[in-house]
C-alpha cells in the first residue's frame, strides 16, 4: 500500500525503530509504504514483521519529466553530484530509505543508473541484459513489464528450468556507506538493504535512446528481432548435435536391420559391390567415416518405422525397394524429438561434399530410404540442418555440378514438389519454433502458430 505522510513522520519512526528495534508498532499506518508510485518503481517486500514495512522507495528529489512529483525538492542544495556524472542530463534523482532489512524484486530499469549509499549497506546482485532468458522477464505488455517472474529466494525450477543457470551469469557487489554502482541501462537488479539504509540515485537517459528517433522504431524492432531469431536458431542447430543419441539407434557396418520378412545388411551389400565389376559405385567412393554415417542413418530410418505386414507381398526386387513396396510405414510420434537429435549428430558433423557423396550413394543404391527420410522422418531441425549443407554445397560447387546433384537427388521421388515442399514447410516451422522461443524468453509472451 502506498500512502503520503511527513518525510519527518518516517525519520521518527525511523528512530524509534533503533531505540526498540523488536517492539511491534501499535501504528497501522505504520505497516504501509512511503512512496512514490512511478514506471520504473522497485515493488519491495521486507524480511522483518509486517509492522517494520515502512521505507520510502524512489521519491524524488529532482524529476525533469514531472516536477509536481519531487516531494523532497528541498533536498536538492543538499546534494552534491558525484564528479564522474557531472553534466549528465538527469532524468530523475531520488532518495531510498528503510528502516528494517529490506529486498526488492528483480528488474531492470529504462536509464543508466548510479547507486550512492549514504549510510547503511547495500548487495547488489546484477545480471546483463543477455540473461533475460535465464530470469523470465513479465510480459511487455503488463504493468510489472520491467520485473522478473522468478522468485529469488525459492525459484521453481519445475515452471522455470531456465532460471537454474541465472546464478552462472550474475555477480554480486556490495556497497558500505560512500560506496556508488553504476547499473547500466537494461541490466537486471536485485537489492537486499540493511536496517537503516539510505541511498541516493541518479537516473539519465543512455545516448543510444536519445539517438533512437521514434520513426525508426518499427525497423529497430525487426532488426532486433531478426537478430535475436539468427542467434537462437544457431544455437538451437548447435545445441541439437550435441544431445546423447539413444543407444539403440547405433549402426555399425555388421549389423542387420529386421523390416518384415526382409533382412537389410550394408555390410553385405558393400561388400557385394566391392566384388563386382562395378567399381565406381557411389558406396566404393565414401571415406570410411561417411560410410559409417550411412550405416547411421539408414538404421535410424528404419528403426525408427513401425512395420505392418500387407495382406499381400510381392517378391522384392531389390532389398531397398522392397522396404518400401512390401511394408507400411509408421513414426512413432513420441520418438520425434530424440530422432531429429540423432540425425542432426549424423549431418553437422560432415563436411558439406561428404555429404553430398553420402546423398548421392543413397539416391543410387537406397533410393526408397532417402525418399522416407525426406517425407517422413525429417522434422523442423532436420530440414534446417540439410538445407543449410545445400546451401554449403552450392557455395563449393559449379553451377553444373549444382544442377546434376539437385536432378539425381529429387528423381528419388515420385512428387519432386512433395519433396520440396517438406523440405521448405520443416525449414518454416522451424523459424517458428525459434521465434516463440524468442518472444517467451526475451519478451515474456508465447504465441500459437496460426493455421
Amino acid at each position: 500500500m502506498q500512502v503520503h505522510v511527513p518525510f519527518s513522520r518516517f525519520i521518527h519512526s525511523c528512530k524509534s525503530y533503533l531505540r526498540h528495534p523488536n517492539a511491534a508498532s501499535d501504528s497501522s499506518k505504520e505497516k504501509e509504504i512511503v512512496k512514490e508510485p512511478t514506471f520504473s518503481e522497485e515493488g519491495c517486500s521486507s524480511s522483518s514483521e509486517s509492522s517494520e514495512q515502512l521505507y520510502i522507495a524512489q521519491v524524488s528529489i529532482l524529476n525533469t519529466e514531472n516536477k509536481e512529483r519531487c516531494s523532497l525538492e528541498v533536498l536538492k542544495e543538499d546534494i552534491q553530484e558525484p564528479t564522474c556524472v557531472k553534466g549528465k542530463p538527469f532524468s530523475s534523482i531520488n532518495i531510498w530509505m528503510n528502516r528494517a532489512h529490506l529486498r526488492s524484486s528483480t528488474h531492470y530499469d529504462p536509464h543508466h543508473n548510479l547507486l550512492c549509499v549514504v549510510a547503511g549497506c547495500k548487495r547488489v546482485t546484477l545480471w546483463p541484459p543477455s540473461a533475460s532468458p535465464c530470469l523470465y522477464p513479465m510480459p511487455v505488455y503488463g504493468e510489472a513489464s520491467n520485473h522478473s517472474s522468478v522468485s529469488i529466494e525459492e525459484p521453481d525450477y519445475s515452471s522455470y528450468t531456465r532460471a537454474r543457470y541465472m546464478k552462472e551469469y550474475s555477480e554480486r557487489v556490495i556497497l558500505n556507506c560512500g560506496d556508488a554502482l553504476f547499473i547500466p541501462e537494461g541490466w537486471y537488479h536485485q537489492v537486499d538493504s540493511d536496517d537503516l539504509t539510505i541511498a541516493i540515485n541518479f537516473w539519465w537517459k543512455s545516448r543510444i535512446m536519445y539517438e533512437m528517433f521514434e520513426h525508426m522504431d518499427a525497423y529497430y524492432l525487426r532488426r532486433i528481432l531478426s537478430r535475436l531469431v539468427d542467434k537462437e536458431m544457431n544455437k538451437m542447430v548447435r545445441e541439437s548435435s550435441l544431445c546423447h543419441s539413444n543407444d539403440s539407434g547405433s549402426f555399425h557396418p555388421t549389423d542387420k536391420a529386421s523390416g518384415g520378412s526382409e533382412q537389410f545388411d550394408l555390410h553385405n551389400q558393400v561388400e557385394n559391390s566391392a566384388s563386382s565389376d562395378k567399381k565406381d559405385s557411389p558406396l566404393q567412393t565414401l571415406k570410411p567415416s561417411t560410410l559409417q554415417a550411412l550405416y547411421e542413418l539408414i538404421s535410424l530410418v528404419h528403426n525408427s518405422v513401425e512395420i505392418v505386414s500387407q495382406n499381400e507381398t510381392t517378391e522384392p526386387t531389390s532389398q531397398d525397394a522392397s522396404y518400401n513396396q512390401s511394408n507400411e510405414r509408421k513414426i512413432a510420434a513420441d520418438d520425434s524429438s530424440l530422432l531429429e537429435k540423432d540425425i542432426a549428430k549424423i549431418i553437422l558433423p560432415l563436411k558439406s561434399l561428404e555429404l553430398r557423396s553420402m546423398l548421392l550413394a543413397m539416391a543410387h543404391t537406397f533410393p526408397r530410404t532417402l525418399e522416407t527420410l525426406v517425407l517422413n522422418i525429417l522434422g523442423p531441425i532436420g530440414a534446417e540442418i540439410l538445407t543449410r549443407k545445400f546451401d554449403e554445397m552450392d557455395q563449393q560447387a559449379t553451377k553444373e555440378q549444382q544442377s546434376e546433384f539437385y536432378k539425381i537427388f529429387y528423381s528419388v521421388f515420385d512428387d519432386q514438389y512433395a519433396a520440396m515442399d517438406a523440405l521448405l514447410n520443416g525449414k518454416e516451422l522451424f523459424s517458428f519454433q525459434v521465434f516463440q522461443n524468442v518472444l517467451d524468453q526475451y519478451i515474456g509472451v508465447h504465441v500459437d502458430r496460426p493455421n
